[in-house]
């Protein structure tokens, strides 16, 4: 299954029958980026780590019939202007390279609280002023 092909609503449909797993799609998302980043630049921060531990929850939700809606377990990655806990927000600029937020705009908490798994942070021109990525 090549599921960076896939529609959000085609992998809610294979999570909810129970034809694949969270941890399944995202790991294959991440395989995906693995092949084509260092091409098309398109992520500043991966979040890996967290992702995974997002995926298996999800997963542990829906064996246990509390899945939290349709977007529980779908894997999504933000712009990097986004505030996430822990992991850098540098809105594409060298002045807020170390900037670590210690909490989460309020999408990234509404996408978080829904179940999303956030693969990482998005590529962008700096302060979202332009339009060059």
């Amino acid at each position: 299954m090549e599921s960076h092909y896939l529609t959000v609503h085609e992998l809610e449909e294979l999570l909810r029958e129970g034809e694949t797993t969270s941890l399944e799609i995202t790991e294959a998302m991440f395989r995906r980026i693995d092949a084509v980043e260092e091409h098309v630049h398109s992520y500043i921060n991966l979040m890996k780590e967290t992702a995974l531990e997002a995926a298996e929850a999800s997963d542990q939700r829906r064996r246990d019939g509390d899945a939290l809606g349709p977007m529980d377990g779908i894997p999504i990655a933000v712009k990097d202007l986004l505030c996430t806990t822990g992991t850098p927000t540098t809105c594409g600029s060298r002045f807020l390279e170390h900037f670590v937020p210690p909490y989460d705009a309020t999408a990234v908490a509404k996408l978080r609280a829904a179940g999303a798994v956030i693969l990482g942070k998005t590529n962008m021109d700096e302060f979202a002023m332009g339009s060059s990525t």
